[in-house]
């Protein structure tokens, strides 16, 4: 399969965080087009078991969505850092637990179709408790559950974020996770 072929890139927004590119291409099919990409640079997220049977969640306002979201926790990627230190600064900031370990379970787009967000998916165990430390603009709960209860909240639609999902079914419903 071929590549589209790049005509000219543009950046319409810089913000603190993203931006948003436009990329005018010629598709593999020979249509040329308009494409808006959101760039991003990366993020963990982390699945994180103070026991075998248990999991930690996050309750966070997100201001896409309109509402608090129970979530495993996650962040972004600083320029130029390693995934597997930012999955344990991450960790450590918004839960307040040290990993002994960090496993990595998968790496994946988050939406392909848009975004150039790429994530990195971990497993944590041997937590110690120590101090959250959220950014100045995080207000987060932070609740520990059983896996059947973290399951069963996938089942009703309370989990409802793509990288929670995938995290905890990856970890739980898999021979790697260590059910």
């Amino acid at each position: 399969m071929s590549e589209a072929k790049l005509l000219s890139r543009r950046i319409a927004y810089k913000g603190s965080h993203i931006q948003v590119r436009e990329d005018r291409v010629i598709e593999p099919a020979g249509h040329e087009c308009s494409r808006e990409i959101v760039v991003h640079p990366g993020a963990v997220c982390i699945v994180a078991r103070p026991s075998p049977e248990e999991v930690v969640l996050i309750r966070q306002y997100r201001h896409a969505t309109g509402q608090e979201l129970l979530e495993i926790p996650a962040g972004t990627l600083h320029d130029g850092e390693d995934p597997l230190a930012c999955a344990f600064r991450e960790l450590e900031e918004e839960t307040g637990y040290r990993a002994a370990t960090m496993t990595e379970r998968a790496r994946f787009w988050t939406t392909p179709g848009f975004t150039t967000e790429f994530m990195h998916l971990y497993e944590a165990a041997g937590l110690t408790k120590t101090q959250s430390h959220p950014d100045e603009d995080e207000v987060i709960e932070v609740h520990i559950v059983s896996r059947a209860e973290a399951l069963q909240l996938i089942e009703n639609g309370r989990i409802q974020d793509a990288k929670s999902i995938l995290g905890l079914l990856r970890v739980f419903n898999s021979r790697s996770g260590s059910c």
